[in-house]
């Protein structure tokens, strides 16, 4: 086992141990509920890093003269973890939520527009399955996957800031970082971000390595 894969292992057992057991800060209306904060927004923040890395291999597939099929499966698989984050990060976004605006969905712009983003990758994958030559479903979905991620980031980081919103930091409400968090949140929330974006890439590993192992007994098969 490397030596990332080994980190990754102890920053979510630390992340896991901190934030059920450290100490938090009781702030208004939060109380407890401030422990998601080394659970939602490191997966969220995961999950952007992972599809900007999905972005970044389709546009190595375009770029190429001769396209390589392994670009492609870091890009799909990517992807595929992306959303996986994403749910994760949206699931726990609802509990929260219910805790502190008194509902697991209250149709707030963050929440919204976090789901559109989500549905909208959910189609890509659903583009690939519809396109049976692989070269064109590979290109095509590439491109879509460049687009996605262009109007992925101004949905959910953009948008939500200009109307209101109970999302911390949109809609005029104060972000996390206008609290003096530092002794008692940061040391635990920074080593979660690179905790759930190091499991996202081993997610993204493992998926390719599997998808290898089919594709090739599938060549000896046929």
């Amino acid at each position: 086992m490397t030596w990332w894969k080994l980190l990754t292992i102890f920053l979510l057992f630390y992340t896991l141990i901190m934030g059920f057991l450290g100490d938090v800060p009781r702030l208004p209306i939060l109380n407890e509920t401030i422990r998601n904060l080394y659970f939602h927004v490191p997966m969220w923040f995961g999950m952007v890093i992972i599809l900007f890395t999905s972005l970044v291999y389709s546009i190595r597939y375009l770029s190429k003269g001769k396209h390589d099929e392994e670009l492609d499966l870091y890009a799909v698989e990517s992807a595929n973890v992306g959303i996986l984050l994403g749910i994760l990060g949206l699931t726990t976004g609802m509990i929260w939520a219910k805790y502190t605006w008194g509902d697991y969905w209250s149709n707030d712009p963050k929440q919204n527009a976090s789901a559109v983003g989500l549905l909208m990758y959910l189609a890509y994958s659903f583009l690939r399955s519809a396109l049976p030559d692989e070269s064109q479903r590979a290109k095509i979905s590439a491109v879509y996957n460049i687009f996605a991620f262009m109007i992925f980031i101004p949905l959910i980081y953009i948008l939500p800031r200009l109307t209101d919103s109970l999302h911390p930091g949109n809609g005029g409400n104060p972000g996390f970082n206008v609290y003096d968090l530092a002794k008692s949140l940061r040391p635990v929330f920074y080593p979660s971000v690179i905790g759930w974006t190091l499991l996202g890439w081993w997610l993204v590993t493992l998926r390719v390595r599997l998808r290898k192992i089919i594709s090739k007994k599938m060549t000896i098969t046929t």
